[in-house]
């Protein structure tokens, strides 16, 4: 993955476009709906460069990132991160022109759903649900909406109709516009300012294994014409959100059928939400960085020792698949999941530094999380600000014993804490750095229930090996 240097530089020049008229209503939908989705720096980066449009224009002059810089109080690195997630919510898009060594940037700014899209969404909507909860999500609601039109069937109509308002034009006049078509056109290197209604988020159909789901489907149950664009389109939107394999989708499918046989979008989105409810005790999954952020990665090279796999094994894996594959593929617990979510949000700690929390803590308690003593070291990582997996593994190398005392200090006898983790082939030489303490306790014995522990560790770390 290339960092952001790689990317941009402030000398880098930029224009800004918009993909249509961006209206003062836009405030508000970006404020109150997108806001606490994307967070305040991108939102900053979208309304600073909103601003560098001219009232009721649709291009910008030329800047310089370093400028951007300047005017949003942001390093380069924040401003590439904040490009991304714009881009990634459809909000901006951008391209890039190289011309005799010099790179230049158009960032066409898209404008956000209207209200209607946004709740309607499927996705964006449940995301901002679990994110501020239940009574602000209906204060949302009620601010972006009003009262219904009247029923039209108690009122008559006395509307005019264009012909009963206005006559047709002369023939001397038809001619005058034959005379004048030229001017009448539109320019070649011209457009007219209007307003593009943006569409929604969508994830792409390559996600989601189809021809998985397809071979589960028996066609005389479901037909093969139900599968229509726009249900896949949904199809691979739901998967994303929810996390839905191809074998539970076709459960959920077939709750959806009508009696045309048809796939009803708005069913089949209500058990997909049902469905994810029941095993997750009521809750709405949150937007999250599922990996490590690209420019947070530092194994940007191919890995040659254990270590450098291990590096790029978690900064490109997302905590969930790490506490999978720490289970040997099997799905972690619910309250295992509870505690690496509140984590992630409350410590503001990024995916590839969760991995690294989850291997160390795991390694050190017999394969248990313990709420408590992840809490206290991620506290820590935050206080330090450590931001990659390179840092986060030097650090738990550096205050390995320290951490290891936090574990003493959770029980009531030491023997959890002084249990000797199992190495493995990825398995860096600091997760086994407790072998040479001396403050070992003497009295831990090579019993057989101990060596039948240490093989299902080691069985379960299985996973880890290249």
């Amino acid at each position: 993955m290339a960092q952001h240097w790689q990317e941009i530089l402030p000398i880098d020049r930029y224009i800004v476009g918009a993909n249509g008229l961006l209206h003062d209503y836009d405030r508000k939908v970006l404020t109150f709906l997108y806001q606490p989705l994307i967070g305040s720096a991108c939102f900053s980066v979208y309304m600073t460069l909103w601003a560098e449009l001219e009232e009721n224009r649709l291009w910008s002059e030329s800047s310089t990132h370093h400028l951007l810089m300047n005017l949003t109080g942001m390093n380069l690195k924040e401003i590439y991160e904040a490009r991304l997630k714009l881009e990634g919510i459809g909000l901006l898009k951008t391209y890039m022109q190289m011309d005799e060594g010099e790179r230049s940037f158009i960032y066409e700014l898209h404008p956000p759903l209207n209200p209607e899209q946004f709740f309607l969404d499927g996705m964006l909507n449940i995301y901002l649900y679990r994110k501020i909860g239940k009574n602000h999500y209906a204060r949302l609601k009620r601010f972006f909406s009003d009262h219904k039109k009247p029923d039209e069937k108690e009122y008559l109509e006395v509307t005019k109709a264009f012909q009963e308002v206005f006559a047709s034009s002369l023939p001397g006049s038809m001619q005058y516009l034959q005379d004048h078509s030229a001017e009448l056109d539109v320019e070649d290197n011209k457009q007219f300012i209007g307003r593009y209604e943006p569409s929604g988020i969508q994830v792409n159909g390559d996600t989601f294994d189809f021809e998985m789901l397809l071979a589960g489907l028996n066609e005389s149950l479901v037909p093969r014409k139900a599968l229509t664009q726009k249900v896949k389109e949904v199809i691979s939107n739901l998967a994303f959100l929810y996390m839905i394999d191809p074998l539970q989708m076709k459960n959920i499918i077939f709750s959806a059928l009508n009696e045309s046989n048809e796939i009803d979008i708005e069913e089949l989105r209500k058990g997909a939400r049902d469905w994810y409810q029941y095993v997750n005790h009521d809750q709405l999954p949150n937007l999250i960085e599922r990996t490590q952020p690209a420019v947070q990665q530092v194994q940007v090279t191919e890995p040659k020792t254990q270590e450098e796999k291990l590096i790029r094994y978690l900064e490109t894996t997302s905590p969930l698949q790490v506490l999978k594959d720490l289970s040997g593929g099997g799905e972690p617990s619910k309250s295992d999941l509870q505690i690496i979510e509140e984590v992630m949000f409350k410590q503001k700690l990024l995916p590839g530094v969760i991995n690294v929390l989850v291997q160390f803590v795991m390694l050190k308690t017999d394969m248990k999380l313990t709420k408590g003593y992840v809490e206290k070291i991620a506290g820590h990582w935050a206080r330090k600000q450590i931001k990659t997996v390179k840092d986060a593994m030097e650090l738990a190398k550096k205050e390995h014993r320290t951490y290891i005392g936090w574990t003493d200090s959770k029980k009531s006898s030491g023997k959890g804490a002084n249990k000797k983790p199992i190495r493995t082939e990825l398995i860096p030489d600091w997760f086994d750095e407790s072998s040479n303490n001396p403050a070992k306790d003497s009295s831990q014995d090579n019993s057989s229930d101990n060596e039948a522990k240490k093989r299902a560790i080691e069985e379960k770390l299985k996973a880890f090996r290249k």
